[in-house]
């Protein structure tokens, strides 16, 4: 393992960053629960809105809850680098002589844990309301474990792009929804393949790929993007 200048090796280093990050998203208890909030008002409105036919409620669920994680890991985006770009944090990172790609990397998980973890844990609970058939709810579960980081990871580098904007929220999300597109189909449609009885491997695997392909390329074209907006 690498060490740094201070002698501390990087998986330590990595770990201090990691939680970190979660610590600060504990304190921010706002910020913390506003994704959750607004992905349980949506599926909770939906049915008032539109049908409560237990039928149409059923074949919409998957898309709907896709839907409303999508949108809700959005509203945190622009806070993922914000505050440690703002108070110099991100600098340090950048000069503590540790792969800034590994750092980038533990950031957006610490990111994933506060913003989707929770909504995936609440998914079956919220898809049951919307009469999803409980042998689906865990194509469900798992397909949004898969997805849900690939957003993440895209979704940085969004933020890393707008970091020295004072107001990018609104452009993170035109930078990335059109890239978040395919996630979304391959999500929803593993659930409807499998309530069509049909195979799931096929969504799953290409949800798989995506994942491995983000969690390789993101954290190195994110750090760049950051290594950029910091120079300026």
């Amino acid at each position: 393992m690498g060490s740094n200048a201070n002698g501390v090796s990087l998986t330590a280093f990595l770990a201090r960053v990691f939680l970190h990050d979660l610590r600060l998203a504990f304190r921010n208890r706002q910020s913390l629960l506003n994704p959750l909030t607004f992905f349980v008002i949506v599926i909770v409105l939906f049915p008032l809105g539109v049908s409560p036919d237990s039928k149409f409620l059923s074949q919409a669920a998957a898309g709907l809850v896709w839907v409303a994680a999508l949108l809700s890991m959005m509203l945190s985006l622009d806070r993922l680098f914000q505050t440690d770009y703002d108070d110099g944090t991100l600098e340090q990172l950048l000069l503590s002589g540790q792969p800034f790609y590994l750092i980038v990397l533990c950031k957006q998980a610490a990111h994933w844990v506060v913003s989707a973890l929770p909504l995936i844990i609440l998914s079956p609970l919220l898809a049951t309301m919307l009469h999803l058939p409980a042998e689906h709810l865990a194509i469900l579960f798992v397909s949004l474990l898969l997805g849900t980081p690939v957003i993440g990871l895209i979704g940085g580098i969004g933020a890393a792009l707008t970091v020295s904007l004072r107001s990018g929220g609104l452009l993170i999300s035109l930078l990335v929804l059109p890239l978040t597109i395919p996630i979304l189909i391959f999500g929803t449609g593993a659930v409807l393949a499998s309530m069509e009885g049909l195979s799931v491997n096929g969504h799953l695997a290409f949800l798989g790929a995506l994942l491995a392909l983000s969690v390789t390329l993101s954290p190195i074209a994110t750090s760049a993007a950051l290594k950029a907006g910091m120079a300026h």
